[in-house]
């Protein structure tokens, strides 16, 4: 089947910046939950958040961070991949959810200066890289994996050789109160899966990846065999089983695998009442017999959810985890629910095995499900 060769990965979230250090601290179930520092906590019921600490001071908010974390993971990823400096020329599409709503929300309320050919992300690109063909899509949650499947289709089209895909988002205040006060209870942290989670907690994260028609005899990553992408409108909050299951499945026929080819899942896991069930329970159809073979990790139990920029981190980390025969674990998961517990989650320590094939999930608002598969680079 068709594959695309993944040249270059960049990354940052709470947890370290650069692709080592966030995949070396996620192995040791390294945390970036710390006390609420952008926002001031009396205004909250929930406390903490998963927070790049990359501000002045506590409480003390500044403009255009995800414009700073982008440029940061677009860097990391152009250098990994020998584009240098310059991507003129290569498409570079973004996926995010919110994109500068914190620099508006600072504007507005503060006074904050901000001008308005900040509020998308391709003037700040044009200036650092000289980028001149960008493309940002705010498809919520899943929105680094829609935008890798258009990059994917971009490539197919024969009119590129190398394509950039990135992910963003960053902690606005408007989110944070609106998904803190959903839950009956606050929640403290993020626990994916575990019957005693009380719900998400946002997290500031960024990825990059380059992504190629051709290798061109340097060494790759690894191999995006196909991405699925589809919208069930089930519900705007309440996630559909049925419609991530299709996903599921189309990223398969897609990618040419069977559920038992597939030896690692990076789960969605965000840890709300209502996705965890629902995720493990279109696993649990897809997979059938297989449901007790791949590994299962679910990694915003450490960054938090990161919003639009989550799928590529999920597949970014799946990737080093498929070379190193190494899968970071899910902080936090001790008592499984119910339609979790035929899964080989990986809890506690990091697990050891050699693997090849991963299934990255990411489900957002509206039924909005994307799902890719890639394969090892060795």
């Amino acid at each position: 089947m068709l594959s695309r060769p993944i040249v270059g990965m960049g990354a940052v979230a709470s947890t370290g910046s650069g692709v080592d250090e966030l995949f070396e601290g996620l192995c040791e179930g390294r945390t970036g939950r710390a006390e609420l520092r952008g926002f001031d906590r009396t205004r909250f019921r929930a406390q903490y958040a998963y927070e790049v600490d990359d501000r002045p001071a506590p409480g003390r908010d500044v403009p255009a961070r995800a414009t700073k974390l982008l440029i940061e993971a677009i860097g990391q990823a152009a250098e990994d991949a020998g584009l240098g400096e310059d991507l003129g020329g290569v498409p570079v599409l973004i996926g995010t959810g919110l994109r500068e709503m914190r620099s508006a929300e600072l504007w507005w309320r503060d006074g904050t200066p901000f001008a308005d050919s900040g509020l998308h992300f391709g003037t700040a690109l044009r200036e650092r890289f000289g980028a001149d063909n960008t493309h940002t899509f705010s498809n919520a949650c899943s929105a680094s994996l829609y935008a890798l499947a258009l990059g994917w289709d971009l490539l197919e089209q024969e009119e590129v050789d190398t394509v950039v895909v990135a992910g963003v988002d960053v902690l606005t205040e408007s989110m944070y109160g609106l998904l803190e006060r959903v839950h009956p209870t606050p929640p403290d942290r993020v626990r994916p899966f575990d019957r005693n989670r009380t719900g998400v907690l946002m997290g500031d994260g960024a990825g990059a990846v380059v992504l190629r028609r051709e290798d061109g005899g340097r060494p790759a990553h690894g191999r995006l065999r196909g991405v699925a992408v589809n919208c069930d409108a089930y519900h705007v909050t309440a996630p559909s089983p049925e419609g991530i299951a299709e996903a599921m499945r189309a990223a398969y026929r897609i990618a040419g695998v069977k559920p038992a080819d597939v030896d690692l899942v990076m789960a969605h896991g965000t840890g709300t009442l209502l996705n965890d069930e629902a995720e493990a329970t279109a696993l649990a159809e897809v997979f059938g017999a297989d449901a007790g073979r791949p590994l299962v990790t679910a990694v915003k139990s450490m960054t938090g959810h990161t919003s639009g920029a989550s799928g590529l981190l999920n597949l970014i980390i799946g990737l080093r985890a498929l070379n190193e025969g190494r899968v970071p674990p899910t902080v936090g998961l001790e008592d499984p629910v119910d339609e979790a517990a035929k899964f080989r989650f990986v809890t506690g320590e990091a697990a050891t095995e050699q693997m090849r094939v991963a299934q990255l999930n990411a489900f957002g608002f509206g039924g909005i499900n994307a799902v890719a598969i890639v394969e090892a680079g060795r």
